[in-house]
């Protein structure tokens, strides 16, 4: 499996990306906003893109979508529940689906949250990757603002990321890396690990990002940092009803709640 992760360089920070099996040459497209640079990569790369996946149904991630189809033939995927809001689609998605061009074979995660209608991909194996919309980003989790629930969030991080390998790689529908440390170092200051990549992060060029993998993720995001002592006893002192021993959901949407307006 070969991956490419295309940034826009929009105001969004929005990556695209094109999965390709080098045999065969079939790739497919996820969230190609910036659909000249995926047609040129690809073209580039000798891949024919013969699909095209949506993680969810936001302008930023489907606004691509006819231009990719109008010049390749790609057949359309997204998740069964965004038919409704996602024009032209040929496949819907749920949970335990496996999406297969050539040799790569990625499995369909229904992970709702940021909308009610979002999928994540994971390829197993040896090198496992997860590509993640706007459920997971590099240190941080989607926000719930425009169709989405936080305990819905929370299910989807407690239930299955967090049940995923180390090995992991994670690639994130948008660059906020330095802005979700930064909120990681604001929750827990004395986190080291993120302290030490926030420099990096800050001089990156994010056409040519940093990819961490969930190990570092459980590391420098605080999303998965729902035992730490330093994360629990900061917002028990701006929430005291949290009490003594508040539970990892609690945590986690109190995090949310703040990330919100940080």
């Amino acid at each position: 499996m070969r991956v490419e992760q295309i940034w826009t360089g929009n105001a969004y920070r929005n990556f695209n990306y094109l999965i390709a099996c080098p045999q065969s040459g079939e790739a497919l497209a996820v969230d190609p906003l910036d659909y000249d640079k995926c047609l040129r990569r690809a073209r580039d790369n000798g891949w024919d893109i013969t699909r095209v996946l949506n993680t969810h149904e936001h302008d930023d991630h489907i606004g691509g979508n006819q231009a990719v189809v109008e010049a390749t033939g790609a057949k359309l995927l997204a998740h069964a529940g965004a038919a409704d809001a996602i024009p032209g689609m040929d496949r819907g998605l749920a949970a335990g689906d496996t999406v297969r061009f050539g040799s790569v074979e990625l499995e369909v995660l229904d992970t709702p949250g940021h909308t009610m209608s979002h999928v994540c991909l994971l390829a197993r194996g040896d090198s496992p990757a997860l590509f993640c919309g706007d459920t997971l980003f590099n240190a941080g989790a989607g926000n719930c603002h425009n169709g989405g629930h936080p305990e819905e969030l929370y299910q989807t991080f407690a239930g299955q990321l967090q049940n995923l390998p180390d090995a992991t790689r994670i690639y994130p529908g948008h660059d906020y890396l330095e802005n979700n440390l930064r909120f990681t170092l604001d929750r827990e200051p004395g986190n080291a690990d993120a302290r030490e990549l926030l420099d990096t992060a800050a001089a990156q060029d994010p056409a040519d990002a940093l990819i961490t993998t969930l190990g570092r993720e459980r590391r420098i995001n605080t999303f998965f940092r729902l035992q730490n002592p330093e994360v629990i006893a900061r917002l028990r002192d701006q929430f005291p009803a949290l009490g003594d021993a508040p539970d990892a959901k609690a945590i986690f949407l109190k995090l949310r709640e703040l990330r919100n307006s940080w």
